[in-house]
C-alpha cells in the first residue's frame, strides 16, 4: 500500500471517529491544562476584563505577542499548548499554497477542439480543461482584481448579513464561449465535455474542492419583502443555467415579525423551493443550494454560452458529462479559447479576506498537482516540507484540512506567530499582511472597532468554530481566534495570537458568537495601543 493510500484511510477512519463531536459543535481540548506562561510585560487591565467577563466560565484564553525582528516576547499565555485554530489554520494552507504555485501564478483554462475542422464547423468535441481556478471570472473587477464582500455568499446559510458580489459568476465561461466563436468555429457536431481529470475530489475535505468551480458551486438565492404584509416575496437566483429551477413559496408578514427562510432540493439538486417569511421592509435575505454535479453544471453551462455567443452544439445541453469521451492527450488538439485567470496572492487575498473554505481545501489539492498527484491527499507533504522550510514548528502544528474545520486541527500560538515570521522576512511581506482582514477596514474584521485607535492597525486571520449544545439549549464555541499583525508604530509589526477555546453563548443566537468575535477583536485592539504607548 502507497504512503498516500495509507495516509487516506488512517485519516477517514479518523474523521468517522470524532464525526460525532462536529454534529454538536464540542471540541475536547485536553483534560489536563499546563500552567499559563508568564507575560514578560504587564497585561492592559482591558484585557484581564474581558478575560475574566462571566461569559467564560469554563473557558480557556490564549495569548501570544512577539517582536519578529528582534524576538523579543511581550506577551505570552499557553503559548505552547494546543489550540483548536479555527479558520487561522488558513494561515498556514493558504501561505504554502502561495509558496508553492507563487503569488503571480496565474491559471489558464484552455478549451481544445478535438476532431476535425470543416469550414466553421467542428466534427468532434470542445474540451474544457478544468485548472483549479477557483472562481473562473466570477469575482473579477474590471481592473482584474478580485471582489468580496464583509460576509460572504458561502456563509449565507449561517451568519446573518451574507451579500454577493456584483460580477457575473458565469463571465469567464461566457468569454471563452466568445473566444470559441472568434476562432472561427460556428457549429459543433459533437459534444462539450468538462476534463476534470485534475485531481480526485476528496470528500474528506468539506466542502469538497472540485477541478472546476462556478461560483462556488452554489446556487445563490435571494430573497426580498413583497409591497405588505400577505404579499408573496419577491425571489431572484443565480447562476441560471438549465435545468436548475427554483420556486418560492416565502410570505411576506409585518415589519417587525421573524423571517425564517428554508431551502428544500431535489436529490440532484436542481430543483429547489423556498418557503418561510420575510419581513416587510427588511433588508433582501440571500441563501444558497449546492450544485451536487459541478460537471455536469459547468457542462450545460459552457453549451448555453456557446448558443449565446452563436455558437451551435449539435449535443442537447441538458445531460451527464460524458467524461469517457475524453482523449488520453491533447497533442494535435488546438487550444481554441484559453481564460486567464487574476493571480493566485488575489485568491489568497479572497481566502483570508472571508475565510474561503472551499478554496483554502482547493490550496491542498493544488499542492497535491505540484507533485504530479491527482489524489489531494498528497498536498499534505507538500505543505509539511513548505513550513520545515519557513521554521514553523511542525509537531506544533496538526491538519487534516486547508480550512480549519475537521476535528483534529490544532495548533500553538507560538506556531501560528512563526508562519506569521516567515511572512515579514520575505519580499511579499506588505502584499500577504494586507490580504488579511484589517481591524474595522474589511473582510470579517470591517465591522469591528470602526472608530477606535487601532482602526486599520491590526491585521489578522479570524476563526471561529461553534456547533449547538442541544442539552444546554446554547451554541457552543469551539474556537474563537484571531492571529495576525499590529503595527506597534509606522511600518513596525508586531506578530500576535488571541483566542478562546471552550466558550459558550447564553442561548442558541447566533449573534451570542459574534459576540464572542468582538471580544477576540478587542483584545487585539488592547494589544496594539498598549504596544503604541510604548513606543
Amino acid at each position: 500500500m502507497s504512503p498516500s493510500v495509507t495516509r487516506r484511510a488512517s485519516r477517514r477512519r479518523l474523521a468517522g471517529t470524532v464525526s460525532v463531536l462536529l454534529a454538536v459543535g464540542v471540541v475536547l481540548t485536553g483534560l489536563v491544562q499546563a500552567a499559563p506562561s508568564t507575560n514578560p510585560h504587564p497585561l492592559d487591565p482591558r484585557i484581564t476584563a474581558v478575560m475574566r467577563k462571566p461569559d467564560y466560565p469554563h473557558a480557556q484564553w490564549g495569548l501570544f505577542q512577539q517582536n519578529p525582528a528582534s524576538g523579543e516576547v511581550t506577551q505570552s499565555r499557553y503559548a505552547d499548548q494546543f489550540f483548536v485554530p479555527g479558520s487561522t489554520a488558513k494561515l498556514f494552507s493558504v501561505s504554502g499554497t502561495w509558496q508553492t504555485l507563487g503569488g503571480d501564478h496565474r491559471f489558464v483554462t484552455p478549451v481544445h477542439a478535438v476532431g476535425q475542422r470543416r469550414g466553421s464547423t467542428l466534427k468532434g468535441n470542445l474540451d474544457l480543461v478544468a485548472q483549479g481556478d477557483l472562481t473562473l471570472g466570477g469575482r473579477t473587477r474590471k481592473d482584474g482584481t478580485v471582489a468580496f464582500t464583509t460576509i460572504d455568499h458561502t456563509y449565507a446559510d449561517d451568519v446573518p448579513g451574507a451579500t454577493l458580489t456584483p460580477q457575473d459568476p458565469l463571465a469567464g465561461i461566457d468569454q471563452l464561449a466568445r473566444q470559441v466563436r472568434a476562432s472561427g468555429i460556428r457549429q459543433v457536431d459533437g459534444d462539450v465535455v468538462i476534463d476534470a481529470r485534475l485531481f480526485r475530489p476528496d470528500p474528506v475535505l468539506d466542502p469538497t474542492p472540485t477541478p472546476l468551480i462556478v461560483n462556488d458551486n452554489l446556487i445563490d438565492l435571494l430573497t426580498t419583502p413583497g409591497s405588505r404584509p400577505g404579499t408573496p416575496a419577491g425571489l431572484d437566483w443565480r447562476p441560471k443555467v438549465a435545468p436548475y429551477h427554483v420556486t418560492s413559496a416565502v410570505r411576506t408578514v409585518a415589519a417587525g415579525q421573524p423571517t425564517g427562510i428554508d431551502v428544500t432540493s431535489s436529490r440532484d439538486g436542481t430543483r429547489i423551493r423556498l418557503s418561510g417569511t420575510i419581513a416587510a421592509g427588511s433588508a433582501p435575505v440571500l441563501r444558497v443550494s449546492d450544485i451536487k454535479d459541478p460537471n455536469a453544471f459547468g457542462r450545460t453551462a459552457m453549451i448555453e454560452a456557446l448558443q449565446r455567443a452563436g455558437v451551435k452544439v449539435r449535443a442537447k445541453a441538458v445531460g451527464p458529462n460524458p467524461a469517457a469521451r475524453l482523449p488520453h492527450s491533447y497533442q494535435g488538439a488546438p487550444t481554441v479559447a484559453r481564460y486567464t485567470s487574476p493571480p493566485y496572492a488575489q485568491y489568497a487575498k479572497l481566502i483570508l479576506k472571508v475565510s474561503h473554505n472551499l478554496g483554502a481545501n482547493l490550496g491542498m489539492c493544488l499542492m497535491a498537482t505540484t507533485a504530479k498527484s491527482t489524489d489531494c491527499e498528497d498536498g499534505f507533504p507538500v505543505l509539511a516540507a513548505f513550513l520545515d522550510r519557513a521554521h514553523v514548528d511542525r509537531k506544533a502544528v496538526q491538519l487534516a484540512d486547508g480550512r480549519g474545520g475537521n476535528p483534529v486541527d490544532r495548533t500553538t500560538p507560538r506556531a501560528l506567530a512563526q508562519i506569521l515570521t516567515y511572512w515579514q522576512r520575505t519580499p511579499e511581506a506588505a502584499r500577504f499582511r494586507t490580504s488579511l482582514p484589517i481591524l474595522g477596514v474589511d473582510g470579517l474584521l470591517a465591522d469591528s472597532c470602526r472608530h477606535c485607535p487601532s482602526r486599520g492597525k491590526v491585521f489578522a486571520k479570524t476563526g471561529t468554530v461553534a456547533g449547538g449544545d442541544t442539552l444546554n439549549d446554547r451554541l457552543a464555541v469551539g474556537a474563537e481566534t484571531a492571529a495576525g499583525y499590529l503595527e506597534t508604530r509606522k511600518g513596525h509589526f508586531d506578530v500576535f495570537f488571541d483566542g478562546v477555546n471552550g466558550a459558550s453563548t447564553p442561548n442558541a443566537d447566533i449573534n451570542g458568537v459574534l459576540t464572542i468575535g468582538d471580544d477576540v477583536a478587542d483584545i487585539a485592539a488592547y494589544l496594539q495601543q498598549q504596544s503604541s504607548a510604548g513606543h
